[in-house]
């Protein structure tokens, strides 16, 4: 990946709460109980840890970002915190879960992800995710692909995601000490906050690489590109409907 995501926890929570509300039934998959130490990998601003916690169990939460770090421990001081990446999980204690949500597409190296979390799991352990799978947000990566190209540039070198297929991840898990119970596509239409800026919004708090690409003159042409390239497919009843589609994984460390 060409450039860094940079996080800004204010229009994170303040625009995109669906991250953590659309996805409130994967907490029932986990069924954390209580005293249980389950690792939540990826947790943002912290609103899913702290519902985790809620259950009685005993959460440590980690995000490679310090901004986000730092909005879930003024949020939720009582859970621990800690800044990670994702591919360099190290942890004495062993967990009795894993759980992620809408944060291993981000990482394009799904094997050191998949090492790590299995390393910090107890064998018996569970690992429950979602993220964004293969075909996800296709016609708004489409959008962007065609503004990039009429500037002569490669979308791909920008490109921060990793969309696998179902069973493209369960050959990961099944071959890194795991067996997988569970892996799914299935698409999530999702309406977007903001009205008509809805997706401008979302590009400026995800598609931050894509941007970055353009010289600091060119870029809010970029981005009203991408939305008039975007509008026909994804923008219906005076709102922006993106075309999300989530696998959903549940492993078990064997």
């Amino acid at each position: 990946m060409s450039g860094e995501q940079a996080w800004n926890p204010k229009l994170y929570g303040e625009k995109h709460s669906f991250v953590w509300e659309m996805a409130e039934d994967l907490l029932g998959l986990l069924a954390a109980r209580p005293r249980e130490k389950i690792l939540d990998v990826g947790c943002g601003s912290g609103e899913m840890t702290a519902r985790i916690a809620n259950s009685g169990a005993v959460v440590t939460a980690i995000d490679s970002s310090a901004e986000m770090i730092k909005q879930a421990r003024l949020k939720f001081p009582e859970i621990r915190f800690e800044q990670m990446d994702a591919r360099e999980i190290r942890f004495d204690a062993k967990f009795d879960a894993v759980f992620s949500n809408a944060a291993l597409h981000w990482i394009p190296q799904p094997e050191r992800v998949v090492i790590g979390i299995r390393g910090a799991l107890r064998t018996g352990g569970r690992f429950v995710a979602e993220f964004g799978g293969r075909g996800n947000i296709a016609q708004l990566v489409e959008a962007i692909s065609q503004a990039h190209a009429a500037r002569g540039l490669d979308p791909e070198a920008w490109n921060p995601w990793y969309y696998p297929s179902a069973a493209e991840y369960a050959r990961i898990l099944d071959s890194r000490g795991f067996k997988t119970r569970l892996a799914m596509l299935f698409d999530r239409p999702t309406p977007l906050e903001d009205g008509e800026r809805g997706l401008e919004t979302w590009l400026r708090m995800f598609g931050g690489s894509f941007i970055a690409a353009m010289p600091a003159g060119e870029r809010d042409a970029f981005v009203q590109d991408v939305i008039r390239l975007a509008r026909p497919s994804l923008f219906r009843n005076r709102q922006w409907v993106l075309d999300y589609r989530r696998l959903r994984v549940i492993a078990a460390a064997v």
